[in-house]
């Protein structure tokens, strides 16, 4: 408990809930972080995880409701308006007159060309909350990633030569900002679980659920056991194409599809890239590095073992997501536009466009 960094009149039972605990002594010649307080690891600070879930927990729903559906629903509202505003002049101009209904005066009566039916005004409903839903997405893999590019700038690491993970193991105590990049990491997709089982469920449901748990599993392994430079890396290329995929849908459902398609494209790229390439290196690293780390018991072995296989696992369903990805970009190239294969089954859930052309 850190009692000495928590304020004078905070209750003692909440200190763990507000502060990181288990502060230690730095190391003599620390490699990274040297003018930051170190710390190791204990069961306290899933506290700090408790809290950092209720922290986003607030902050997804202020973000949804007071700024990015507002702003959808007034760009959604606008286009929609001005592209009917546009056809009803196009046909009035086409007949030289505009059509109405005669009233019992005799004057022709007309419909509001800007008036929005209740199948528009649903079907702008939910590309609202869709849009709302991959915003907080959105911002919270820049900030993740953003933090985690931070943290590895600052370790003897690269990424075109993992091996370097493994230098000076084990890497203990922590420096406060891997301690709290790794607790804010298990955070955010300990509430992504809670999310993708309160929300519409998704084709690819379970996969998503799977790699989830396995992430998380990775994540209290890695840094129970200190792997936590592999961990740091690891997060930190995932997130990047986690910012890029939610972007592109935003773009979709605010009818921008050029932009979409666009986003798409280097998503994909990103994807192959850090995924395929320099996720299967820090596995190589991981696994040719078994005879060079010490373990600490044959517990400790075990997990290393199973950490390596998950990294495997993840690297199976990430291929199968691959193969949904390279379906969306054949679309693309044949015109169709991008579709997201994992998305639900949005019915009229799309895009304006689709309405547009069956009117």
């Amino acid at each position: 408990m850190n009692v000495l960094q928590a304020p004078a009149w905070l209750p003692s039972l909440l200190i763990p809930f507000v502060t990181l605990s288990y502060p230690a002594a730095p190391p003599a010649e620390p490699d990274s972080f040297p003018n930051f307080s170190y710390y190791v690891q204990g069961p306290l600070d899933g506290c700090l995880v408790i809290s950092f879930i209720a922290v986003m927990a607030v902050l997804r729903d202020m973000t949804r409701l007071y700024i990015m559906e507002p702003f959808a629903r007034w760009k959604l509202t606008r286009d929609l308006r001005l592209s009917k505003s546009r056809k009803a002049a196009t046909r009035a101009n086409g007949n030289g007159k505009a059509n109405g209904v005669a009233n019992g005066n005799g004057h022709a009566a007309h419909a509001d060309p800007k008036s929005i039916t209740k199948r528009e005004s649903r079907t702008l409903h939910r590309s609202v909350l869709r849009f709302a839903e991959q915003s907080w997405s959105a911002i919270s893999y820049i900030v993740l990633w953003s933090l985690g590019l931070y943290v590895h700038c600052n370790v003897p690491t690269t990424v075109l030569h993992p091996a370097n993970l493994w230098l000076n193991y084990p890497h203990i105590p922590l420096a406060a900002p891997i301690k709290v990049y790794y607790l804010l990491e298990t955070a955010f997709y300990v509430h992504q679980i809670l999310i993708i089982n309160a929300e519409a469920r998704r084709k690819d449901h379970w996969q998503m659920m799977t790699h989830h748990v396995i992430t998380i599993f990775l994540m209290v392994g890695s840094y129970s056991c200190n792997y936590t430079r592999v961990g740091c890396l690891v997060m930190t290329l995932m997130d990047w194409c986690d910012i890029l995929l939610p972007v592109a849908k935003m773009f979709r459902y605010l009818s921008m599809s050029t932009t979409c398609d666009a986003m798409f494209v280097c998503f994909l790229l990103s994807w192959l890239i850090t995924r395929h390439w320099l996720f299967i290196l820090v596995i190589a690293s991981t696994w040719a590095s078994r005879h060079t780390i010490p373990h600490i018991d044959e517990a400790s072995r075990r997990i290393w073992y199973c950490s390596v296989s998950m990294l495997a696992v993840l690297q199976v369903i990430q291929l199968m997501w691959f193969w949904m990805i390279c379906r969306v970009a054949w679309r693309v190239v044949s015109g169709q536009g991008a579709d997201d294969e994992r998305s639900e089954d949005e019915g009229e859930d799309g895009s304006f466009e689709m309405e547009k052309k069956d009117q």
